[in-house]
């Protein structure tokens, strides 16, 4: 067995086999915890009857996604069967759900972020920001983090919705920021890259990123690595407070709007120059490239020695991780611009024409 492949399965990422959050945990890796099927099958389809852009969560055997049309949906992984449904305000568009302690949280483009009972999608409490809301929420034990389009990034108590901080940046907060140690991490689209303090909005780390930033961050070991509109992927130190590497391909100049994903010693991101980039995660430079027939907004994850990701060309590809080789692909015939979450053995992803696929 490859080191690589020794390394995913250890488990050093999450101990539960389940995908709670986009990317699957708080430091937004992209990396899941359990093994995949080598041959996949489409074990079922739901027709959620409007565009899904939201990433699902997986926990508990049950799959949690928000759809354009407002509705939050909770779905039998066994089966693909409609559990529940909440009506959120407003359309849901990229907000991917977040799953703790028995509640689910996500945005609606209203502006309210919704915290929702897990169990029965009984609303609990609603928070009101002053923009529509693409980032996805992400929770720090009792509190939960959540971006908004009015700029500011708000931290809100798990419990009833309480507004604990809020810190305003200069432009959108549409990435979903990642957490570790204490600090919460935020890519913004005004450009700059921050390191703000969990306990009390205090800002801690601030650099210029150089580039309006649409793609969270992953976060490594003491590095953070995701793609700029400046056609850009960028390495960032954070004890160094510094970027240690840009990415740029050497012909093909588009931005990065996929947020990568981070495993051993590899960095997987999508494109809008319509390729997937695999890079050395040390030193930035290309591994391979793979390229799809449109531009690649789906952010990948990887299970074991593969990659799953989406295109706009409307398929749904596994590549292999250490050679960038297509493996297998599936014709959704919609663009696929939400990211695939994966666990207990299957791949969960939505599409534009509001089918959701498991694959097992």
């Amino acid at each position: 067995m490859r080191p690589l492949i020794v390394f995913l399965l250890a488990g050093l990422l999450s101990a539960a086999d389940e995908w709670p959050q986009f990317r699957g945990n708080p430091q937004l890796t992209g990396v899941a915890s359990t093994a995949v099927p080598s041959i996949l099958k489409l074990l079922w389809t739901y027709e959620a009857g409007d565009s899904i852009e939201s990433s699902a969560a997986i926990v508990g055997g049950t799959v949690y996604v928000g759809v354009q049309s407002a509705d939050l949906l909770a779905i039998d992984l066994e089966t693909g069967r409609l559990r529940w449904k909440y009506r959120a305000k407003n359309g849901i568009g990229e907000s991917s759900p977040a799953v703790h302690d028995g509640v689910v949280y996500i945005g609606d483009l209203a502006g309210l972020l919704h915290a929702v009972r897990a169990a029965d999608g009984k609303a609990l409490w609603t928070f009101k920001t002053e923009g529509e809301i693409k980032s996805s929420p992400v929770v720090a034990g009792n509190r939960v983090l959540i971006g908004s389009y009015d700029g500011k990034l708000y931290c809100l108590s798990a419990r009833d919705g309480k507004l604990l901080w809020k810190f305003t940046t200069s432009n959108y907060v549409h990435a979903t920021p990642v957490i570790s140690g204490g600090i919460v991490y935020l890519a913004g689209c005004d450009e700059v890259f921050r390191g703000i303090r969990i306990a009390d909005g205090k800002e801690v780390l601030e650099f210029s990123s150089g580039g309006y930033t649409g793609a969270s961050p992953a976060l490594l070991g003491q590095r953070a690595y995701f793609g700029t509109f400046n056609n850009e992927v960028l390495g960032v130190e954070l004890h160094g407070k510094r970027i240690v590497w840009r990415y740029e391909h050497s012909e093909r100049h588009f931005p990065f709007y996929s947020s990568a994903a981070a495993a051993a010693d590899r960095i997987v991101v999508g494109g809008r120059d319509k390729f997937i980039h695999c890079l050395n995660a040390k030193t930035g430079k290309a591994i391979w490239t793979f390229a799809t027939g449109a531009r690649v907004d789906s952010s990948p994850a990887i299970a074991g020695d593969r990659v799953y990701v989406g295109s706009n060309d409307g398929r749904f590809y596994v590549l292999d991780l250490a050679t960038g080789r297509k493996v297998w692909a599936f014709e959704a015939g919609s663009p696929l611009s939400a990211s695939p979450a994966i666990a207990a053995g299957r791949v969960v992803i939505g599409s534009q024409d509001g089918r959701l696929y498991c694959f097992g």
